[in-house]
């Protein structure tokens, strides 16, 4: 697993930036980050929008997809992710949305998590997880999984492989 400091790295070597927008972690993707001395230099900020109705109000998540499919989807996922870049005026947007437990959500089981990161070109990169275990360890596992993505898409985008 990639740590947060890497990822961080790499931003400020390409001079790019990353806000977050987070649901079931709660903020704890912004802790990640900002707990690094001199994240400052690519870490914008970010939207806890854990009440489903600020997904839309805040980020621009469309009404009739949050009614059709409920928050815990991946084009909920993904449009988070481009909302919060373009309310943050950041290079990546990285979002999560999910049920940490301890019952399950919009029909969705304990463990079913979508993590999002959106790019410069407006393109999503995306996971659909199923963890196990308690609702820390959720949360906890869904930080790792969105830095994983989003160090995966940078590496990427500068012609390295990951993992």
């Amino acid at each position: 697993m990639v740590d947060v400091a890497e990822v961080l790295s790499m931003l400020v070597r390409r001079s790019a930036t990353v806000a977050v927008a987070e649901s079931l972690t709660g903020g704890l993707i912004g802790a990640a980050f900002t707990s690094v001395s001199g994240s400052s230099k690519a870490f914008r900020g970010g939207v806890i929008s854990y009440a489903t109705d600020l997904k839309q109000e805040l980020l621009g998540v469309p009404e009739e997809l949050l009614r059709r499919e409920g928050a815990v989807h991946p084009e909920v996922a993904a449009a988070m992710a481009t909302g919060v870049a373009k309310l943050c005026g950041a290079t990546y947007g990285l979002a999560v949305t999910g049920v940490a437990g301890p019952e399950p959500q919009d029909g969705k089981p304990v463990g079913t998590v979508y993590v999002a990161v959106s790019g410069p070109g407006g393109e999503i990169s995306a996971r659909e997880l199923r963890l196990v275990g308690s609702r820390e360890r959720i949360r906890v596992e869904t930080v790792d999984e969105v830095v994983d993505l989003l160090a995966g898409v940078l590496k990427a985008n500068m012609g390295e492989h990951s993992g």
